[in-house]
């Protein structure tokens, strides 16, 4: 009652399919190993520019590798893709 309240939609699994993308645990896109180390640094909490020093390439390179991440994702932002990809298993806290 409480998230029917609060504008939320309830209902039970049965009634739901389709609504909802499923995806199952540890399957998500097949990021490359660099675009998996952007994600960790992401993470971290690391600018484009702290990125770029990291891993020793250029920011226009890093910028590339974030674009790709969030269209694999299918993100709109960083908190999204971070989120994206703790769910889909390509990241642990």
């Amino acid at each position: 009652m409480r998230a029917v309240h609060r504008g939320l939609v309830v209902l039970r699994p049965p009634l739901a399919p389709g609504w909802f993308p499923s995806r199952p645990a540890g399957e998500g896109p097949r990021l490359t190993p660099r675009e998996r180390e952007v994600l960790a640094l992401l993470a971290r909490g690391l600018g484009n520019k702290q990125i770029a020093w990291e891993l020793s390439v250029s920011e226009h390179t890093v910028k590339y590798h974030v674009s790709s991440l969030y269209a694999k994702l299918g993100a709109g932002s960083r908190t999204e893709a971070l989120r994206l990809g703790i769910e889909r298993g390509l990241l642990s806290l």
